[in-house]
């Protein structure tokens, strides 16, 4: 078990969802923290790859032009 401290602003917010959704805070606190975790997990392997020597990379428009050719 955790226990945080919201801002009053976040808190008023998640009320506001929990009792419109008719779903827990709870329920929201952990579904905003799956989510974070799973995007810095995928930040951490991109920074990971990104240091090892010899990798190629690609910016958007060349992964686009590849896609539409």
């Amino acid at each position: 078990m955790i226990s945080i401290r919201l801002p009053k602003d976040l808190e008023k917010k998640l009320d506001i969802l929990a009792q419109s959704t008719k779903r827990s805070k709870s329920f929201y606190v952990k579904e905003a923290l799956t989510r974070y975790l799973e995007d810095i997990e995928d930040y951490y392997v991109v920074l990971e790859r990104f240091s090892q020597p010899g990798s190629d990379y690609y910016t958007t428009e060349e992964v686009k032009k590849e896609i539409e050719s």
